[in-house]
């Protein structure tokens, strides 16, 4: 049953060590803010790290041409390993593992002025293969992506970005009007949007098409393709075929790491969600160690407050006290401080993290920072159950304090 004057007395002791008190439960108060801002942080930065892969096929490799750095049977330093359109085909067609597949050119896609009546704005142009829009998770909004008929017949057709078309449409329906790329003229036929950092801001033409208009013959600069449900190590086993297959037609050292550079994203994802699993971890030591100091202060300020009530502890138990009721009313001081300072020290973390939300704080790379309500509850809850063990040993104490020695004590 609630005890008004048991309750009196814990408030009276609290406002007669009033400093000791506050000091004691800010730490309590601290510990708990800095789990729960933390372990907010953690998730920002994976959310952040999962988007930046999530945007695009994070199960996929990249494959890009370089210059080779080591003689190989006979063949000079310094070579330049050029990729074909055969290089995609035998990639798309021919490597088993391989779901989807584009290939592009660097040539191609620089940032080019686009006009369309009066608007005349600079956008990236991009060549690619049919299949880049899945790579680029891009959703098509209006008409359709550039497709294999673009490519074969050479179209010129193009897809644009959301933002593309806002700015030179303006309220305009742009399916079928023609875009002019620096003198060159582009029908559009498909409208997309792409939650990718900047890859809404782009226009897409057929690749064989971009090839002809700058006369780039049949080079591609870079091959992006996905492995689907391969593993890990699946996927490097397909990297090291891949690079197998081009040293041998073009004649370079496999160990050579300049002569192509063929990466692996599956390995990359992994290795990036390893780190912030160990940033996890790292997040719930220190704020447990924070918490355990705090939870030690309570523990110390309440081993004061029994010495400094010995008399008083002894006349009780002369007055016929029970030991219950004296390690009760500890306890209950101790569980008082720690909830009060845990739960400001929650809404504060909480607040914090709303507040970032609220002034869109985030960034490319820290996203939706959130506070698990689970988490934030287990906090209290552990909080509440560590002053109460942080109380117990002071109670003891004081319940075996013989009224006699307590007496005695000045």
């Amino acid at each position: 049953m609630f005890d008004l004057d048991k309750w009196q007395e814990i408030f009276e002791t609290i406002k007669k060590n009033r400093l000791r008190t506050i000091l004691t439960a800010f730490s309590v108060a601290w510990g708990v803010f800095v789990l729960i801002v933390l372990l907010a942080a953690g998730k920002g930065l994976r959310n952040g790290a999962q988007k930046q892969f999530g945007n695009d096929a994070k199960n996929s490799i990249g494959i890009e041409g370089g210059r080779t750095t080591m003689p190989y049977q006979g063949y000079k330093i310094g070579r330049t390993i050029q990729l074909k359109n055969s290089d995609f085909y035998k990639v798309k067609k021919e490597t088993a593992g391989i779901d989807y597949a584009s290939a592009s050119f660097n040539e191609g896609q620089n940032n080019k002025i686009l006009s369309y009546k009066n608007e005349h704005l600079r956008f990236m142009v991009r060549p690619c293969a049919p299949e880049h829009g899945l790579l680029e998770k891009a959703k098509i909004v209006e008409g359709r992506f550039i497709n294999e008929m673009d490519i074969r017949e050479f179209r010129k057709v193009c897809a644009i970005g959301l933002p593309v078309k806002k700015a030179l449409f303006k309220k305009e329906n742009p399916i079928n009007k023609t875009v002019d790329v620096s003198g060159v003229k582009y029908k559009v036929v498909g409208v997309f949007d792409d939650a990718g950092r900047g890859d809404n801001d782009r226009i897409y033409i057929p690749l064989f098409t971009a090839q002809r208009v700058y006369n780039a013959k049949d080079k591609i600069s870079n091959i992006w393709a996905s492995t689907g449900t391969l593993s890990v190590q699946e996927s490097k086993l397909l990297v090291n075929q891949i690079r197998l297959s081009l040293a041998k037609k073009y004649h370079f050292n496999p160990s050579d790491p300049n002569a192509v550079d063929v990466s692996n994203n599956n390995e990359e994802y992994k290795r990036i969600m390893n780190m912030l699993d160990g940033i996890k971890i790292f997040i719930y030591v220190i704020g447990i160690l924070t918490l355990i100091a705090g939870v030690v202060g309570v523990s110390n300020i309440m081993m004061i407050i029994v010495k400094e009530r010995t008399k008083e502890i002894g006349v009780r138990k002369a007055l016929g006290a029970t030991p219950y009721s004296i390690v009760s009313l500890i306890i209950q001081e101790s569980v008082f401080i720690t909830f009060v300072a845990g739960y400001i020290g929650l809404m504060s973390g909480i607040g914090v993290v709303e507040l970032i939300k609220a002034f869109k704080l985030e960034g490319d790379f820290f996203k939706d920072p959130d506070v698990d309500l689970n988490i934030a509850l287990s906090s209290v809850a552990l909080i509440i159950a560590a002053g109460a063990l942080a109380g117990l040993f002071p109670a003891l104490k004081a319940a075996n304090v013989e009224p006699i020695t307590a007496l005695r004590e000045n």
